[in-house]
């Protein structure tokens, strides 16, 4: 893993999908469990939902807490 790969789970949204448009870090654990049986996508965002997992199923989503973004610092859409 990748430092910068923690602060893409805060900015990269889901490209298909339920959850198109929902930032990584805020997909539900289900539904990166259902990757981790399935397989994950190649690539980053294989990548990137498989440390999600990890985080998620690990409970240690609050890891990210210190890295989110303020409202001041979020990009407008």
């Amino acid at each position: 893993m990748k430092p910068e790969h923690l602060q893409l789970l805060l900015v990269r949204e889901m490209p298909f999908g339920k959850y198109k448009g929902t930032v990584i870090a805020d997909l539900p654990g289900n539904y990166l469990a259902w990757f981790s049986r399935e397989g994950f996508p190649r690539g980053e965002l294989g990548e990137l939902l498989a440390i999600m997992y990890e985080l998620d199923h690990n409970d240690l989503r609050a890891l990210l807490d210190p890295l989110k973004p303020t409202s001041s610092q979020r990009a407008p859409k």
